[in-house]
């Protein structure tokens, strides 16, 4: 048996540890102290130096001793403000909170992947940033690269992986281009006038006129944007009114703008720019009026044609060829804001499995992962680096520094 390999599956156990570990302390965005610590205590025991990045956020960085490119591998840390309702023994053991994204298999394989590449960097040549990231769910990233992420070393290329139940175990995505959706967050007041609902016409009512822009956004989406470009306007909270028999004065929306292609809200379709005209429109004739927000919280996240080639090369190592496919979805990943700066590929691992009962979606409170994926992980994380620096000379964006 190959050497790396071998090494991989001796640690299945410590893989497994760490990931129960995390699952059962899960830590919300910017609060992963605990979390934070493990990692730290973990990457210490085994010869790095951490330093902190963000608040929570951990780094370490592998230096092979030989000159060459760096490349940076990210994993994320938080979980979801969630009350788990699965009984595996490993549940979540803070009320409210839980690992519902896979974040907890993200560290464990990269803390396990840190190690063996520590243990062969005799096959590097060049250095490797780990980057356990905090607050993914809100844009985390961002904070990391105001702190330097990106620097000293400068970072050349990045690779992600995640967990990803609506692929069947046994199976990774690997695939150019853009693969996750870019996220605008909008949070709406329509404002009316407050009256008795049995005298409607001496109100203005803002209850008809959310109704009203709720269905008429979706116009954007199925009339005025392509269908072959993905775009879902979503509204996930409404709120007004105190009783029955009142018109209230305002009503609140909140809701998602997603998008899956370059450029995201700039680029020509500008999708959340026809929403904000149709809301105010939509308000206008109703008698109302809107103050709107909108939060641009991810980009699109692109994939790099050459980064690509090489994970679906080492893929090929790891996986039989008919189990490498590619994968697209709406739901966004701040990975996105590390690959719009450098070279990247994002890495959709199946871990979902349904005679177990592990195809239940991401951000739901039974989420669980078909675990026995874990170590094929890893070793896409250590073979997918050490095929980095074999081909470095032959990767044209690293050809032109």
């Amino acid at each position: 048996m190959d050497p790396i390999k071998k090494r991989i599956l001796e640690l299945t156990d410590e893989i497994l540890e760490l990931r129960r570990h995390f699952h059962m302390h899960p830590e919300l965005g910017f609060q992963e102290f605990e979390t934070a610590k493990k990692i730290e205590n973990f990457l210490q025991n085994i010869g790095y130096e951490t330093i902190r990045m963000a608040k929570t956020g951990v780094v370490a960085v592998l230096d092979s001793g030989r000159p060459g490119p760096v490349l940076m591998l990210r994993a994320d840390m938080d979980a979801l403000p969630i009350t788990e309702t699965s009984q595996v023994a490993y549940k979540s053991r803070n009320d409210g909170v839980m690992h519902a994204c896979g974040h907890d298999a993200h560290m464990a394989m990269l803390l396990v992947a840190a190690r063996v590449l520590r243990e062969n960097k005799s096959y590097l040549n060049g250095k490797i940033k780990f980057v356990f990231q905090p607050n993914e769910e809100v844009a985390g990233a961002s904070h990391m690269i105001a702190d330097g992420v990106l620097e000293n070393p400068t970072v050349d290329a990045v690779m992600g992986i995640h967990v990803w139940t609506p692929v069947d175990s046994g199976k990774i995505a690997v695939t150019p281009g853009p693969v996750m959706g870019g996220l605008d967050v909008f949070k709406i007041t329509i404002h009316g006038k407050g009256g008795h609902t049995g005298v409607p016409e001496d109100a203005v009512d803002p209850v008809i006129a959310a109704a009203s822009l709720i269905q008429t956004a979706q116009v954007i989406q199925t009339r005025e944007i392509s269908n072959l470009k993905a775009t879902v306007i979503m509204f996930g909270k409404i709120t007004g009114g105190t009783k029955s028999n009142i018109i209230p004065e305002k009503v609140d929306l909140e809701g998602s703008i997603r998008f899956l292609y370059p450029g995201g809200p700039h680029s020509e379709e500008k999708p959340t720019q026809r929403f904000i005209r149709v809301a105010e429109q939509v308000c206008a004739t109703h008698r109302c009026f809107c103050d709107i927000d909108i939060t641009h919280e991810n980009i699109p996240l692109i994939n790099h044609k050459e980064m690509t080639a090489l994970a679906r090369e080492t893929a090929g190592d790891i996986f039989i060829a008919d189990n490498i496919i590619d994968n697209h979805t709406i739901a966004s990943e701040d990975f996105s804001e590390f690959s719009a700066k450098v070279p990247g590929v994002f890495i959709f691992l199946g871990a979902g499995k349904k005679d177990t009962g592990m195809k239940i979606s991401h951000h739901h409170p039974a989420f669980d992962i078909d675990e026995s994926v874990l170590p094929k992980g890893v070793e896409m994380f250590v073979r997918g680096a050490c095929r980095f620096f074999e081909k470095a000379d032959r990767l044209s964006f690293l050809m032109q520094t």
